[in-house]
């Protein structure tokens, strides 16, 4: 199985941006699809991002045009970058498999207010 960290959110103000990272363990990272995913409050969790293990990418429309999912095989990382940030982007975000997600990591707080 794979284990995965997940770092880098914050409180940051609308039309900002935030870069997470997805630290991740095992040999076998670079043959895997990796997801972001999130979960508000009180809603079910989703599909942000995804990226293939060829660096092929689908987004979600509600972020499509400003989040950036890539990733560092050499690292065993994946990065989601997130730009011009909305109130409604405010959720822990994850990072898993794709299409099974891996036994989840703690994920990361990221809120958007003024």
């Amino acid at each position: 199985q794979v284990q995965l960290v997940e770092s880098g959110g914050g409180l940051v103000q609308p039309g900002g941006s935030l870069r997470l990272s997805c630290a991740a363990s095992g040999s076998i990272f670079s043959r895997l699809i990796m997801g972001w995913y999130r979960q508000a409050p009180g809603k079910p969790r989703e599909l942000v991002a995804r990226i293939s293990n060829g660096g092929s990418t689908n987004y979600a429309d509600s972020v499509k045009g400003r989040f950036t999912i890539s990733r560092d095989n050499a690292k065993n990382t994946v990065y989601l970058q997130m730009n011009s940030l909305k109130p409604e982007d405010t959720a822990v975000y994850y990072c898993s498999t794709y299409p099974i997600p891996s036994p989840w990591g703690q994920g990361t707080q990221v809120t958007v207010s003024s």
